[in-house]
């Protein structure tokens, strides 16, 4: 007799669209729509959305991707939600969105995008004036992309009576909310990361709320009310979960808007990038026999056992997930607590219970690229050329600095092979323009090239491009190497994201950071591919008939597909000057602070900045 399929949904909400994909028991990805989600930008560094706005878009997406396959509603067992770290506010007595918009506060605009910096004197203030031992899990500092500064902003500025009666959510937590009809639980990943909670043993923390520093730094009003406008206390008046914990199930009213039966299970979800974390790193590759002997060292750290499905897991502890977009973010789990100055984090039970995520990133990678290439003069040349000739911008550009190459190895008369790298080997680009957030943590820094020419054309554009791809390869060495130099043991990179199509960037990245770097099965589906398996672990924790729980690590190795590897270039030659250009990196990211402070002293203004070069 033929087993019934069952079906799973995914729902990843990014910053410019809300993606659900369907995958079934072995976690093939069936169908996949997306719809795009609004976006606000009122002023300078303030960026809102909505709840409403994106509830539609998941609800269109969901239905379409049911209805392009003619799935059976009623197959679908489980559904997990990703989302970007942004606040949701919600009237805690109506459970209606509240606004975040100023000065009117006016709108149905009720959430805080990731993105949006209004909250930067409030993020200072914290930093400055606490010293708090929660800064010591942000990597010593904070962020304006955090929740609390952003709640601190809204008390300082909202009509006091509205902000009394509000409630805060991270996005994703807002979302299952919506989906159960009204569900008071929190995901430990976004309270951990977001939110300066710490699980219970942490630094002596008893009820994962840190009572002391929100009276610190002026938001006492939330403590004194048993913490209930930020998810309550575990077990008394909150539910905090795993990731993929079961959440509640589907409400009549939201299985109505999605097509969906009401009481599907709902997954505790998580951020987007760890999704991406969970849709990669379970990938069953063979990688090198180094991986395999830290495995097993970091196994008997994890497991003294030492079990094969221990061995499996142990893989998680020498495997970076870079999950790339707009920024790109760098996570990488360890057994124990590892400490990284500039690196946010440790964060313990964000994923697996007991286990410590560090979370690096570069503040803009295809932000970065898209600014590059849309500021050069000859764009518009590049763009209308790879329009006719029906590839993206990023294919035309590679495959031009593959045909510069054959043409300068045709005019040479050197006797080695000219190469890519090799073309652009007296241009060295520095792309911070967006602030650094890892390993320097310094909002403040900028770019800068050396070797710019009055080429203008279509060689100068593919050169400028590609020492920006380089740039990101060796910023994503310095944060390895950073990361592990304090006690990490990363040996593999598994990127997802659309950045993984570019093969010039993850060879790389490969050669850059000396490691293997793996892509995914699904190469722009990582993340709602890891959303969708929280909705499968949730299904089988709702059917468990004994209380014996479902080990996600389980769920993501049944449901993971084999990826494809890139290993280091074997050439010596670009190796080393891969390993010149590097120490060019470092040396214009410290000459920069050298120059900013001689001139801030020349001035006699005060600078933050840290003198002298990186080591």
């Amino acid at each position: 007799m033929k087993l019934q399929k069952s079906y799973y949904i995914g729902v990843d909400v990014g910053t410019g669209s809300a993606r659900a994909c369907v995958i079934d028991d072995t976690g093939d990805i069936i169908s996949i729509a997306s719809e795009d989600i609004g976006l606000w930008n009122p002023q300078q560094e303030y960026y809102e959305q909505s709840t409403t706005d994106i509830w539609r878009s998941i609800c269109s997406s969901v239905r379409r991707a049911i209805a392009e396959k003619n799935i059976a509603p009623e197959k679908v067992r489980g559904m997990g939600f990703d989302a970007t770290c942004s606040l949701a506010v919600f009237d805690g007595e109506s459970n209606e969105p509240v606004s975040i918009s100023s000065p009117g506060f006016d709108t149905d605009r009720n959430v805080i995008l990731w993105l949006d910096h209004r909250a930067v004197r409030e993020t200072e203030e914290i930093i400055n004036a606490t010293g708090h031992k929660v800064l010591r899990y942000t990597g010593g500092k904070m962020s304006p992309e955090m929740e609390i500064p952003k709640i601190l902003w809204l008390k300082r500025n909202m009509p006091a009576d509205v902000f009394a009666k509000c409630k805060f959510y991270d996005l994703v937590d807002a979302l299952t909310h919506i989906a159960t009809g009204g569900a008071e639980t929190r995901s430990l990943c976004s309270l951990v990361c977001k939110q300066t909670y710490l699980p219970k043993g942490v630094e002596g923390s008893t009820q994962g709320w840190q009572r002391g520093f929100l009276e610190k730094i002026g938001l006492g009003d939330l403590a004194a009310r048993g913490f209930e406008q930020i998810g309550g206390v575990d077990g008394k008046t909150g539910r905090h979960l795993h990731a993929g914990d079961l959440a509640g199930v589907l409400c009549e009213k939201a299985a109505k808007e999605l097509g969906l039966p009401a009481g599907i299970a709902i997954g505790s979800g998580v951020i987007d990038a760890y999704a991406g974390w969970i849709g990669t790193i379970g990938a069953d590759v063979a990688l090198d026999e180094e991986e395999e002997e830290e495995e097993e060292e970091e196994q008997e750290v994890y497991n003294s056992t030492a079990t094969a499905k221990g061995r499996r897991r142990s893989r998680v502890f020498t495997r970076l997930a870079a999950v790339a977009g707009t920024s790109t973010c760098h996570l990488a789990m360890s057994p124990r607590a590892v400490f990284v100055p500039g690196v946010w984090g440790p964060y313990r039970d964000t994923i697996f219970p007991s286990c410590w995520m560090a979370e690096g990133g570069q503040s803009a990678t295809g932000q970065l690229l898209k600014l590059v290439l849309e500021s050069h003069p000859a764009y518009k040349q590049a763009a209308s050329a790879a329009e006719e000739l029906k590839l993206n911008i990023f294919q035309f550009l590679n495959d031009h600095l593959h045909a510069m190459t054959a043409r300068d190895n045709n005019n040479s008369n050197r006797s080695k092979a000219s190469s890519i790298a090799y073309l652009a080997r007296h241009f060295f680009f520095y792309g911070d323009f967006f602030g650094n957030r890892s390993p320097l943590a310094d909002s403040t820094m900028t770019g800068s090239i050396v070797g710019l020419t009055s080429d203008i054309s279509l060689d100068g554009l593919a050169i400028y491009y590609y020492g920006t791809l380089e740039f990101i390869a060796l910023q994503t060495r310095h944060i390895v190497e950073t990361m592990n130099a304090s006690g990490h043991t990363i040996r593999s990179i598994f990127m997802s994201g659309s950045q993984c199509q570019n093969e010039i960037l993850v060879n790389l990245i490969a050669s850059a950071c000396c490691m293997p770097v793996v892509i995914p099965h699904y190469v722009t589906a990582a993340v709602c591919h890891g959303a969708a398996i929280l909705g499968a672990r949730a299904a089988e924790l709702a059917v468990a008939e004994a209380p014996v729980p479902v080990d996600l690590w389980e769920v993501m190795e049944k449901m993971s597909k084999p990826g494809k590897v890139f290993h280091p270039i074997e050439r010596q030659d670009e190796m080393a000057l891969l390993a010149a250009k590097y120490q060019v990196f470092l040396d214009q990211a410290c000459k920069q602070r050298e120059y900013r402070a001689l001139v801030d002293r020349a001035l006699g203004e005060g600078s933050d900045n840290q003198v002298g070069c990186l080591e």
